[in-house]
């Protein structure tokens, strides 16, 4: 059973940046992405990266200002968020699933392992 651990997470003032990590405890040739919810809302699917890193996805919402990317010499995915707005306050989760079909921002349903999530506040 893969496990993996969200990072990055905190606090920052609108226009700031943070990265968030997540660490699978075993090697993944995964489709991966990643995730926010907030109270009361559906988890929205951000941004996906293909198992080579070739492909990447994004939600229009987040093109321009978020990067995502990773390394599979140590298995860690990764989410840069520049430019950040209070909008994007969230809890951020990293998911994974192996498939050989289209790995773009899949529906959650389809992504099997899960991060336990890591909060992300910005302020105005």
């Amino acid at each position: 059973q893969v496990q993996l651990v969200e990072s990055g997470g905190g606090s920052v003032q609108a226009g700031g940046s943070l990265r968030l990590s997540c660490a699978a405890s075993a090697y993944m040739h995964y489709c991966r992405g990643w995730f926010r919810q907030t109270p009361g809302k559906e988890r929205e699917g951000v941004a996906a990266i293909t198992p080579d890193g070739g492909s990447t996805y994004y939600i229009d919402s987040v093109k321009g200002r978020f990067t995502i990317s990773q390394d599979n010499a140590t298995n860690t995915l990764y989410l840069q968020m520049n430019s950040l707005k209070p909008e994007d306050t969230a809890m951020y989760y990293c998911a994974a699933v192996s498939r050989s079909g289209s790995c773009g921002i899949l529906p959650q349903y389809l992504y099997r392992y899960w991060g336990q999530g890591t909060q992300v506040t910005v302020s105005s």
